[in-house]
């Protein structure tokens, strides 16, 4: 049948099972709009307050369901507002794909109103990207775009289109999504190494990263973790990719990690990486990181071997797959007395956080009544900062893609727009938005979205008056200059919300977090709670720059 190329994209859209997109409408995707508007019975579109917040959204929604995110913009300030929604999907290995309009073929490099070379500003944050110039590759090119964002080592890609191109017209027959692209899968030899290494262990530690999230390998995982008989930590991106009920989780490891993790990876004979990066975030000092132990790294993107560390063993493959051959190889390893000297590390160092003053709140507090109150299938987004620390530490998670944070690029203002895009995405979920005050102001106009469109998020302020990571590094390292970080906003948050069209509630003191709380999660419509934190609570423990991961700071003056 002969389509315009916006109903092409439309119908490429559906190809690949998309039910829902997220932008915001301009000059140069006036055709693309246009087939929306006859599509809307098919694909749901979400009008997002800003462009930066539709990255954001399909990153929220990627993450939450494991398929690829949409968004749509325009051309020049439209396009170059989702860029950082697309590094903050490349760094954290989301798929996502990004459709931009642009000029007109003709005007194309003449400096026209609203021009950008969009895909020269993202080729560096996109596993590939394209400009559509003949309307007959365009169903190709899309089809190519989900099958890139989706295999190995998932991540975003961009479709720029051309205003002409979209309403010219060609040929189209619908066709099947284009199977994932093949990856490595190691030699025999690999296995054999590995094997060797595992059995002769006797404190092994097991530390997994988003990998494992990617690969859908948390049955695996945690399969392998009792064959091995080892404690287990997660990265930030991991949240969720090993139950934290079990015994065996230790916390994370790294510059927030906990104590017990530290001092496991002071003491093992063994370290076995399974989809992860080593972030500096994580190494912390990378020369003296297990350096007393071999490294076995299980890795699907061979540019990240021997980057940030030199490992011993490289694995190189899917983590599903590989954990699946392991599993199938390894003995029942048996490590009583290491796995009882993890379980005193962690009665002796749990996380506590004291109230600087009788009947102050915490983030400990909130986080953790938050938990008791909701189920296990609810979704946690965070801002970035101490927010996302503290959720990370107190919020026990334990189920896979429940915890939505920005973890290598630390985007500020990430949070809300994932949080609109994870419940879209879930309906049935409860979802909420942990963030703090400064991370808010970012992007704080998507309460518009949540209120439009009815999205009934919990959007939960940890309130401290400050920039509260900045400040505390300031705190440690600059001897108290708190050089515009001392925020002291005067925004009234409970009345912004309801200006926007949101039910608000303010928690000062710790006897109304538990009421508020399940008041808030109650509501069937967009809820915004201003929860009242002191400004030096810090987030501890906490690896100093250039210190080494095993010697976490566990106390600080205030």
């Amino acid at each position: 049948m002969v389509l315009t190329g916006a109903q092409i994209v439309m119908e490429c859209l559906l190809e690949q099972g998309v039910d829902t997109v997220f932008g915001y409408p301009g000059g140069a995707v006036l055709n693309i709009y246009d087939a929306l508007y006859e599509y809307r019975d098919r694909i749901n579109h979400v009008r997002t307050a800003h462009e930066q917040g539709a990255a954001h959204a399909a990153d929220g929604y990627a993450r939450s369901t494991g398929k690829t995110g949409v968004c749509i913009a325009t051309s020049g300030p439209g396009a170059t507002n989702l860029v950082t929604g697309i590094a903050t999907a490349y760094m954290d290995s989301v798929p996502l794909v990004a459709i931009t309009g642009n000029v007109n073929l003709n005007l194309l490099g003449l400096d026209s109103f609203q021009e950008v070379d969009i895909t020269g500003i993202t080729m560096p944050i996109t596993k590939h990207n394209y400009i559509v110039k003949d309307v007959r590759d365009l169903a190709q090119t899309l089809r190519e775009a989900f099958q890139i964002a989706g295999s190995g080592r998932k991540g975003p890609v961009l479709v720029d289109i051309p205003k002409d191109i979209t309403g010219q017209k060609c040929e189209y027959e619908r066709s099947q999504p284009l199977p994932p692209l093949p990856h490595d899968f190691p030699i025999e030899e690999r296995f054999t190494s590995a094997l060797e290494l595992l059995t002769r262990a006797e404190r092994p530690f097991l530390y997994c990263g988003g990998g494992v999230l990617s690969s859908d390998a948390e049955e695996e995982l945690a399969k392998f973790a009792g064959l091995l008989d080892a404690p287990v930590a997660c990265s930030l991106m991991c949240q969720g990719g090993f139950d934290q009920a079990d015994p065996r989780y230790m916390g994370m490891l790294g510059m927030h990690g906990t104590n017990t993790a530290a001092l496991a990876i002071k003491n093992c004979d063994l370290f076995v990486a399974v989809g992860t990066r080593f972030s500096d975030r994580v190494l912390c000092n990378a020369g003296l990181f297990a350096r007393h132990c071999p490294i076995i790294q299980i890795e699907i993107d061979t540019a990240e071997f021997n980057k940030n560390i030199e490992v011993q063993l490289k694995v190189k493959g899917d983590a599903r797959e590989i954990l699946e051959r392991l599993n199938s190889m390894l003995p029942q390893q048996s490590h009583p007395q290491w796995m009882e000297q993890i379980a005193a590390w962690k009665e002796e160092f749990p996380l506590v956080q004291k109230p600087r003053t009788p009947g102050a709140v915490t983030p400990q507090q909130v986080i953790e009544t938050l938990d008791r109150l909701t189920g296990e299938d609810t979704l946690i987004c965070t801002e970035v900062g101490q927010n996302q620390m503290w959720a990370a530490q107190f919020y026990t998670y334990r189920r896979p893609h429940t915890f939505i944070s920005s973890g290598g690029l630390g985007t500020m203002g990430f949070g809300l727009g994932a949080a609109i895009g994870a419940k879209i995405a879930n309906p049935e979920k409860t979802v909420v938005n942990i963030a703090g005050d400064g991370s808010f102001h970012m992007n704080l106009t998507e309460l518009a979205t949540a209120a439009a469109y009815h999205v009934p998020i919990v959007e939960l302020i940890l309130n401290n008056e400050v920039l509260g990571m900045v400040r505390q590094w300031q705190k440690l390292f600059y001897d108290n200059r708190f050089s515009q970080t001392d925020v002291d906003t005067t925004t009234n948050f409970p009345a912004l919300a309801e200006a926007f069209g949101l039910k608000a509630y303010s928690i000062f003191t710790a006897d109304e977090v538990e009421p508020v709380l399940r008041e808030a999660l109650a509501q069937t419509g967009p809820v915004l709670i201003d929860c009242h934190i002191d400004r030096d609570v810090n987030v501890l423990p906490m690896v100093p720059a250039g210190a080494s991961v095993e010697s976490p700071i566990l106390e600080m003056d205030n």
